[in-house]
């Protein structure tokens, strides 16, 4: 049998003037099978959302909401104190701000995955991933949600009978508990490192942490962030590498 894995990363992470990435999203796209758009609180706007909606429909790639904290000179990687109920608006208002530009082009969306800061919160926080995943089981009950197996969100989304599709980290370290270790910025990684260990990851369902100790990995896709650097180099040779494993890359 064919082992599938998805392959996803974040899109669309320019706002107005400042086109941060679009060059790297163009050749990025044709090598993902999932896009991760962000939706305007912490990168995105209109314009900058519907461009990377239609680029990703011309290369096939599966499209989810990208939603993280109202903060867009931190990059939504800076935690953010507010209520439980706030965030879960915050949440809601940026799917329906992707979802509207979705149906313009007549896609349909495929998942929903929080960014930054937001997700490490929600994976964390039982009462925002509860809210949260209570919320979502009534205006998108068909929408999968991208997170850390047996975090927060996880238990919450699975209360509810959301799909929950869990993440491998290619260019994150991880703990001794399977964690990984949320950083603001990102080295530069070596992307022949990067592929080993995603290799391994899948065949052995298992990732060396930052302490030397192996840790048993459950996932279901692989996520590289668009933003770290060299992630066009990473993605390629990741890419490249479970080609010819025979791991086929599509969307869950």
């Amino acid at each position: 049998m064919t082992l599938k894995i998805d392959l996803n990363s974040d899109m669309g992470e320019g706002f107005g003037v400042w086109s941060i990435g679009d060059d790297v999203d163009r050749d990025i796209m044709p090598l993902i099978s999932s896009a991760n758009i962000a939706a305007g609180f912490h990168a995105g706007d209109p314009s900058t959302m519907i461009e990377t909606l239609r680029l990703a429909s011309r290369h096939g790639v599966c499209v989810g909401v990208h939603p993280g904290f109202r903060d867009l000179v931190g990059f939504g990687r800076r935690h953010i104190s507010a209520p439980a109920d706030e965030l879960v608006n915050d949440a809601l208002y940026q799917l329906g701000a992707l979802r509207e530009l979705a149906n313009l082009e007549g896609l349909k969306m495929h998942h929903f995955k929080l960014h930054g800061a937001l997700f490490m919160h929600a994976a964390r926080d039982q009462e925002f991933a509860e809210k949260l995943t209570s919320a979502l089981a009534i205006v998108a009950p068909d929408l999968p949600i991208y997170c850390l197996a047996n975090s927060a969100i996880d238990h919450a989304a699975k209360k509810v009978d959301l799909r929950r599709v869990h993440e491998f980290y290619a260019d994150r370290d991880y703990d001794d508990e399977g964690n990984i270790v949320f950083v603001r910025k990102v080295k530069q990684l070596n992307p022949e490192l990067v592929a080993q260990k995603v290799l391994r990851a899948c065949q052995n369902k298992e990732v060396e942490a930052v302490s030397g100790k192996i840790v048993t990995v459950k996932f279901d896709s692989i996520c590289i962030h668009s933003d770290t650097p060299g992630s066009l180099s990473l993605i390629r040779t990741v890419r490249a590498a479970l080609d010819n494993a025979g791991i086929e890359v599509a969307a869950p």
